[in-house]
């Protein structure tokens, strides 16, 4: 007995585990990228993020100046006790009382710098980042050396509220369309339903890339093509048929007893739809809106298809990649256009994830 107790609770320490080592898999990246994000633009480029965590680090104590000491690069030197050359000095000796010499620069205007290893934190932050980013302010950089160099802002604040105004009717839109769908198949009968029901099943394994160019040309045709309107209703149809499925097997698993005392008090299909149905099918909506708001905002080749390059309408996904494509060195401003494209997504999952489990197993059930 004691032993079933024992793998039992080997098995539970196991799977808890495991679940935390994916946990930090999945979450070190971001917080890589949020630490990055208030670090400056030297920093991230010769330190890792991981140095705002104690560590060890070779820190400078003195500085010496070869012409002073008459030191000669291209022979063997003799400095604080230990002798190298040239080359040795730049990667650095270590003398006997556990410092180190390093040469900093070339031969002609470089310096000599005694370090110490050291514990230390970089806890250097600022919001220039964002400043940069969000408010397209441009910012002066100081380089080591002493130049400034202007660096000119990218403004993130339009393409923010541009994908608002396309990923908030992209997800309700067709959550309500999908969800009278769902309850004509489940609690209606009319001619044709299997055969149209099979037909939505048919369409979740269409890839949606072979319906952009039909729909390029209606667009040009009816003269949609560039407008919110155009990738509204591009969004709507591509989610359409994953979120009739999935609200069909719920919405068919409701109490029978409770809509039908409803119908027999003489309430029509709208009204037992939107005062019972609707109320109890919040977690399959919530489910399903997890997945349509995080699909249509991260979207990047229906929004470029159907909205172009037009600066007026451009997403966050497009601005990033004009980012990537422009200063694909610029990692500081990056990380923070990254983190604010994130930051909505998080929200709104943490918000409905309460809904997300319940909903989306209460829709698998059946079939």
């Amino acid at each position: 007995m004691s032993s079933a107790k024992n793998q039992k609770r080997l098995g539970k320490w196991l799977v808890n585990l495991t679940l935390l080592l994916l946990v930090l898999i999945w979450t070190i990246p971001t917080l890589g990228i949020f630490i990055s994000s208030f670090r400056n633009r030297d920093k991230i480029a010769t330190t890792g993020w991981w140095n705002v965590f104690p560590h060890r680090e070779w820190r400078p104590v003195s500085e010496l100046d070869p012409k002073a000491l008459g030191l000669n690069p291209d022979e063997v030197m003799e400095i604080e006790g230990v002798s190298g050359t040239f080359d040795q000095f730049r990667k650095g000796i270590e003398t006997p009382d556990g410092k180190r010499v390093t040469w900093i620069g070339n031969k002609r205007l470089g310096k000599v710098e005694v370090q110490e290893n050291a514990w230390t934190i970089d806890w250097d932050f600022s919001l220039d980042n964002y400043e940069q980013v969000l408010g397209g302010q441009d910012f002066e950089f100081r380089r080591p050396d002493g130049s400034v160099e202007v660096v000119p802002g990218d403004n993130m604040v339009n393409a923010f509220l541009n994908s608002l105004a396309v990923a908030i009717p992209s997800t309700v839109i067709p959550i309500l369309i999908a969800a009278f769908a769902a309850y004509a198949f489940a609690w209606m009968k009319f001619p044709g339903r299997r055969g149209m029901f099979i037909m939505v099943v048919a369409l979740l394994v269409v890839p949606l890339q072979i319906a952009l160019v039909p729909i390029l040309r209606d667009y040009r045709s009816l003269n949609l093509n560039g407008t919110f309107l155009a990738i509204w209703l591009a969004h709507t149809g591509f989610g359409l048929a994953l979120a009739t499925y999935l609200l069909y097997n719920y919405i068919s698993s409701l109490p029978r007893d409770i809509l039908e005392s409803a119908f027999i008090d003489g309430a029509s299909h709208f009204t037992v739809f939107t005062t019972l149905v609707l109320p109890l099918s919040v977690p399959a909506l919530a489910s399903f809106a997890i997945f349509q708001f995080l699909w249509v905002w991260n979207d990047y080749l229906v929004a470029l298809i159907f909205l172009g390059g037009n600066p007026e309408f451009e997403l966050v996904t497009q601005r990033m990649a004009a980012i990537v494509g422009a200063r694909g060195q610029d990692w500081h401003l990056l990380t923070a256009g990254a983190f604010v494209s994130m930051i909505l997504p998080l929200t709104v999952f943490f918000t409905l994830q309460r809904f997300f489990v319940r909903g989306l197993l209460a829709g698998s059930v059946k079939g």
